[in-house]
């Protein structure tokens, strides 16, 4: 594996041209300090406020979609996928109407995109870290497309926006991908790798250095995983904010909403 060869790529109301071509070309790109260090703390105070509010409530699910729990390096019980943040949270609902996420919507061309706040699992937080107790260190070789299947509808497609809160050099671990996968076909796309099961390195995936407040996008048809972290406890932490942006029917979640199938599938080989 190897780091991608990405320029210093930064955010603004509109994509310039060699940001589409990059992105067209291997499905993935960076965007650097888009959250400044002030934003970014500010972030993890929110996020921490509500997770301290759920734990206590013992909320186990946000409109359907099940919580994912684990220990730190303190051996305290801490939520380490949560979902919908946004609708709990007056600052991340309004970050998400930065007119820079909203220029993003043009890598879909020729198709129109929309912010998922409240579809799919609205804006969540993936909080890695490694102990002995942790459920949740690494992920296995996925796409995200394959959630319109399980949801009786075709692959449609759509993006994933990264919103990174802590600092992981290529050699900590943290997203891979397999550039230039977001143009095979759907076969390849369904059967390529083991879902979720397979952590194996891949001799032709790339890696990035990610910095606190940076942000990552890749097509939800490219192959990707999560590598675990070679450190133990604070120093294998890295909490990452994720935000669809999707296509098709408008599909709202709401209170009521069944847990969608998918996620009954990955709690059970996600690690």
């Amino acid at each position: 594996m190897k780091k991608m060869q990405c320029p210093d790529f930064i955010l603004g109301e509109k994509l310039t041209p060699e940001q589409l071509a990059f992105f067209e070309k291997n499905g993935a790109i960076v965007f650097r300090n888009v959250l400044n260090k002030n934003t970014v703390d500010f972030f993890i105070q929110e996020i921490e406020r509500i997770e301290k509010e759920w734990l206590a409530d013992g909320r186990d699910k946000v409109n359907g979609v099940p919580l994912k729990f684990g220990k730190n390096e303190n051996n305290e019980t801490i939520i380490q996928r949560l979902c919908f943040l946004s609708l709990y949270s007056p600052a991340l609902h309004e970050f998400l109407q930065d007119p820079r996420l909203q220029s993003l919507i043009e890598l879909l061309q020729p198709y129109d995109g929309r912010i998922s706040e409240n579809e799919k699992d609205g804006l969540i937080l993936n909080h890695y870290v490694r102990t002995p107790e942790s459920n949740f260190s690494q992920m296995g070789w996925h796409t995200d497309s394959p959630r319109d299947l399980f949801l009786g509808q075709k692959i449609m497609p759509m993006l994933n926006i990264g919103i990174h809160l802590d600092a992981c050099p290529f050699e900590h671990g943290g997203l891979r991908v397999l550039p230039g996968t977001h143009k095979q076909g759907v076969l390849r796309l369904l059967f390529r790798k083991k879902y979720f099961i397979d952590n194996t390195a891949d001799p032709r995936e790339v890696g990035f250095d990610i910095n606190p407040g940076d942000l990552t996008v890749h097509d939800g048809r490219i192959w990707h995983r999560a590598q675990q972290s070679p450190f133990l406890g604070a120093a294998s932490r890295r909490r990452v904010m994720y935000i669809p942006i999707i296509t098709g029917k408008y599909m709202p979640k709401h209170a009521k909403s069944k847990t969608p199938l998918y996620h009954r599938f990955a709690s059970k080989v996600q690690n």
